[in-house]
């Protein structure tokens, strides 16, 4: 463990160090690479880019996000208890530690991963990885910090969801289309649940599964390989190969359905479909990703309709917002089409989504194919970029197969895409069942039989 007076001494020379870092990160070539060095230490999976600049990140990625939780609350619980007092830190001490270091601590779940991490200057490597080993072998799991201080933050954002119809109707869909698993919401409907279900046990014996040596990675940005695999392979000494409490992922299986859930406070309507896993899955398609791409819904171009079938069919309800997106997990993925505005608009637009799926299926305009393809390739490479993106991609990647995500690799593939891979995957979403979720004024706001989808 790392003194007091070393923290001290580290603290003191945090503002110097920084100006050392920029001169040096503007002075030398930039050399780093944006694929991932793959490697274990103490039996745990790391992966680590090398990249130029002062600044270092690192994260502990689990797979631990709500798909796996066997009773509500848990993965939430997890993530707001990440900084809380460890068996040698205090709240506090963390707190200010990691202010005087100039630190920005992090910490989020999503519905196959809790993501806790740090950035941080480079010479700083070996006290943030001997934070994330303290919070990964914490065993105490105090009530009272989970009622005093847990609970409320979860009430709070409990609060924001449900004045979201479009997070409402993006969670009841991915419900419809998996039922559990990948289908439980990421914000649970009620706070009753988690009242009910999560306690320090619970959270004690899922965070004992969570940290085991199998079910987690260690990522790193700007971060040698070989300091990463020292430094992991010094401070997690203490972490458990497995416990007796284990997750038991099951194989994503999609279900197709409808559901619709009276709101207040806005409407919104979307539309999902099978879709494709991401690329360290066995299920990828980056023909979805071209096919989101030339379906569009807003422009990224003022004052123009831009090129997307979508946006050109919605012109005439400019205030209602549509998107299209494929989100993709380790075993499957949804292709959603969201759309948020008055129950009017939505009522007048929802039909042309079912029409800009036949169009594609029937045929593509090459040069709008182009477009969506060069589009998609972009998106790839800007996520894939993204430090937060691609550290829990490559992070699940390695606990789930051993690959980390290589956006070189995802560019490839999206460069092989046909047009007719395109028009096979609008030809399929439109003869299998779709998840269509309504949330807002249901009188106005259309069943998907009514816009020509199967449920």
């Amino acid at each position: 463990m790392l003194s007091r007076a070393a923290i001290g001494r580290q603290a003191q020379r945090a503002a110097a160090r920084s100006w050392q870092h920029q001169r040096r990160g503007l002075a030398e070539p930039a050399s780093g690479s944006f694929q991932y060095q793959v490697g274990e230490a103490q039996g745990i999976k790391l992966a680590s880019r090398d990249l130029p600049g002062p600044v270092a990140t690192l994260a502990i990625v689990s797979s631990a996000g709500t798909r796996y939780q066997p009773v509500p609350g848990l993965a939430e619980g997890l993530e707001r208890y990440a900084f809380k007092t460890t068996s040698r830190r205090s709240t506090l001490r963390i707190q200010r530690e990691s202010e005087l270091l100039g630190s920005a601590l992090q910490t989020y779940h999503s519905r196959e991963n809790v993501v806790i991490g740090a950035k941080f200057f480079q010479n700083d490597l070996p006290y943030f990885v001997e934070l994330l080993a303290e919070v990964a072998t914490m065993t105490d799991y105090k009530p009272h910090v989970l009622n005093e201080e847990v609970i409320p933050q979860m009430d709070l954002r409990h609060k924001k969801y449900l004045s979201n119809p479009q997070e409402m109707a993006i969670n009841s869909a991915y419900g419809i289309a998996f039922h559990r698993g990948l289908g439980v919401p990421t914000e649970a409907p009620s706070n009753l649940a988690w009242k009910k279900y999560l306690d320090a046990e619970n959270l004690a014996d899922y965070a004992s599964a969570a940290y085991a040596k199998q079910n987690f990675a260690i990522v790193a940005n700007g971060v040698s390989q070989s300091e990463l695999s020292k430094w992991v392979g010094e401070m997690f000494t203490d972490v458990p190969s497995q416990t007796s409490y284990q997750l038991k992922p099951e194989q994503t299986k999609y279900y197709g359905g409808e559901e619709r859930i009276a709101h207040g406070s806005g409407n919104s309507l979307v539309i999902a479909l099978p879709g494709s896993s991401s690329p360290t899955g066995g299920f990828y398609k980056p023909e979805v990703a071209v096919l989101a791409a030339l379906l569009g819904g807003q422009s990224s171009i003022k004052w123009s309709p831009g090129f997307s079938l979508l946006s050109k069919a919605t012109q005439d309800t400019p205030n209602m917002f549509i998107d299209t997106k494929s989100t993709i997990y380790s075993d499957a993925g949804l292709l959603t089409i969201a759309m948020t505005g008055s129950a009017s608009d939505i009522q007048k637009s929802a039909p042309k989504v079912v029409e800009a799926l036949k169009s594609v299926a029937q045929g593509i305009d090459k040069e709008a194919f182009a477009k969506a393809k060069a589009l998609a390739k972009f998106k790839e490479l800007e996520y894939g970029q993204e430090t937060q993106a691609a550290m829990e991609l490559t992070g699940a990647g390695l606990v789930h197969g051993g690959k980390a995500y290589q956006i070189d690799e995802v560019a490839k593939s999206v460069d092989g895409v046909t047009e007719e891979k395109v028009k096979q995957a609008a030809k399929e979403a439109l003869e299998g069942k779709a998840s269509v979720s309504a949330v807002g004024d249901l009188y106005m706001l259309p069943y998907a039989e009514e816009i020509g989808l199967k449920v």
